[in-house]
């Protein structure tokens, strides 16, 4: 049977098993899951980041974005998670598809690059503060 809704359940941990109608929100782990709304109890699996999703409480109520599209499960339901509602969208070509999985491809790596050079950023600042932290303590004849 098709879910009208998802009601939120904020968790530390990933239940053993999920219960249909339910969407699981891990902040610990940045991951939300929920069994798919189509009815055929399928996981679905939504890490929550810049590349990937995000969500959104708004008083009480969650929102997933962009949509939720099952391609990899028989059933390739569709579907937006707005405020707690289900709002189903058309079913999507195989080339359309394709087109999806290479833009979160390319999104993904454009992540990872930016985590990538945030770190030698930081790298490169640590060590110039350990520098000049050593000349500052030979100033004063103490030890780094």
């Amino acid at each position: 049977m098709r879910q009208a809704e998802l009601t939120p359940v904020f968790v530390d941990d990933m239940p053993e098993r999920l219960e249909q109608g339910r969407l699981y929100v891990s902040e610990r782990h940045s991951l939300a899951m929920h069994l798919c709304c189509c009815g055929c109890r399928g996981e679905v699996v939504t890490p929550l980041s810049p590349a990937e999703w995000s969500l959104t409480v708004k008083n009480g109520k969650v929102s997933l974005s962009p949509s939720v599209g099952n391609w990899g499960l028989p059933c390739r339901s569709h579907y937006w998670v707005r405020s707690n509602r289900i709002d189903w969208a058309g079913a999507m070509s195989d080339q359309q598809i394709e087109q999806v999985w290479a833009r979160d491809r390319r999104d993904l790596a454009h992540q990872a690059a930016a985590r990538n050079a945030n770190l030698s950023i930081r790298r490169r600042t640590v060590a110039r503060l350990s520098a000049v932290w050593k000349w500052v303590c030979g100033l004063f004849g103490q030890s780094g």
